[in-house]
């Protein structure tokens, strides 16, 4: 009884040592996880409570995919308060501005309009690439580089979403620059496995030109030149302040948290793994061989209490497989106690 009490008034005592436990088996855990997975896992967590945090290949470049919508969201909302943009602007569909992947924009007939805020909601719920593009293009590619570089200096340079096909496919041969969206738009209709073939009867050059075998090798190559990527410990400062009002005004950060909390995708990645009492401003992001899920996590009980995770899979065999480990690492960190005091 005597040690229980000791116990307990040391606990009082230290309390940050207590909560900061979970940290070192979570550590473990995501070593662990990462050794039975065919290809690369890295997670970074922080809690914004206590600052406790868990690293495992956070400081090693990560190509993020679709979470550069979160960057782009910020720079766009930067330009507003600013009086540069008017959230209620209205910007007309061309059939210039179509991007293949996910987003009801694709679509829409050309000469739609549609406001920046429309655009802003689509781009963070539905991970709407045609809605990106077009706001990148509204703030200009120099203003989101440039906001971005100043609120996290180890962001690669960022890039359209097409700019990311144009880039990779001309890893395969440079004719893929004469290509138009809607050009990529019929090749992402094939699987993996034959848009290499359908890629190479489009441009119509010799096979002794080309300069990759396989899509997944082109980009591979396109991944090795850093762009659109940075480290998962800078995104997590990004999250960070993003969180605790440092970038933006209350009320454009809320409106970034609520889409984010209403994205459409992702079920099946950390979300799957984490409790259920618990609120999730997350964005998910998937390009060839890679995947990324980052968010931050709030108590519905205490609104102070929150944690930023940002974690990322590479080099992976199936996608399937790689949002099962994304669950699984979720999954620890609940089992460890990561949001006990949830």
């Amino acid at each position: 009884m005597k040690f229980a009490v000791v116990f307990l008034t040391w606990l009082l005592a230290f309390p940050a040592v207590a909560q900061k436990n979970w940290t070192a088996s979570c550590l473990t855990n995501m070593s662990q996880l990462d050794d039975s997975f065919p290809g690369d896992l890295g997670i970074f967590v922080k809690s914004l409570k206590d600052g406790s945090i868990c690293e495992f290949q956070a400081d090693k470049r990560w190509y993020l995919a679709s979470t550069i919508k979160i960057p782009v969201a910020i720079a766009l909302l930067k330009e507003v308060e600013k009086g540069h943009i008017d959230l209620q602007k209205k910007l007309t569909l061309k059939q210039s501005d179509y991007v293949d992947g996910a987003g009801d924009l694709l679509w829409q007939d050309p000469g739609k309009s549609f406001t920046v805020q429309h655009l802003l909601r689509n781009m963070l719920e539905q991970s709407d690439s045609t809605a990106t593009d077009m706001l990148i293009k509204l703030m200009g590619i120099e203003t989101l580089n440039k906001t971005t570089h100043e609120l996290a200096p180890d962001f690669a340079p960022l890039t359209t979403i097409l700019q990311v096909r144009y880039d990779a496919y001309s890893e395969i041969h440079p004719k893929a620059r004469t290509l138009s969206n809607i050009d990529f738009i019929e090749l992402k209709k094939f699987p993996v496995s034959k848009r290499y073939e359908a890629f190479v009867k489009r441009i119509q050059v010799p096979t002794s030109e080309l300069k990759a075998t396989s899509i997944e090798e082109a980009f591979e190559k396109y991944y090795a030149r850093g762009l659109n990527s940075t480290s998962l410990r800078s995104f997590g400062s990004l999250l960070e302040k993003l969180s605790q009002g440092q970038i933006l005004n209350k009320k454009h950060t809320e409106l970034v948290l609520t889409y984010m909390q209403k994205m459409k995708t992702g079920e099946n990645r950390l979300k799957a793994g984490l409790p259920n009492d618990i609120l999730f401003a997350q964005k998910t992001g998937t390009q060839v061989a890679r995947m990324c899920n980052v968010g931050i996590v709030t108590s519905k009980k205490n609104a102070q209490q929150k944690t930023v995770i940002v974690a990322c899979a590479e080099k992976y065999l199936d996608q399937a497989g790689a949002e099962k480990a994304l669950k699984k690492m979720a999954d620890a960190l609940t089992e460890e106690g990561a949001f006990k005091n949830f």
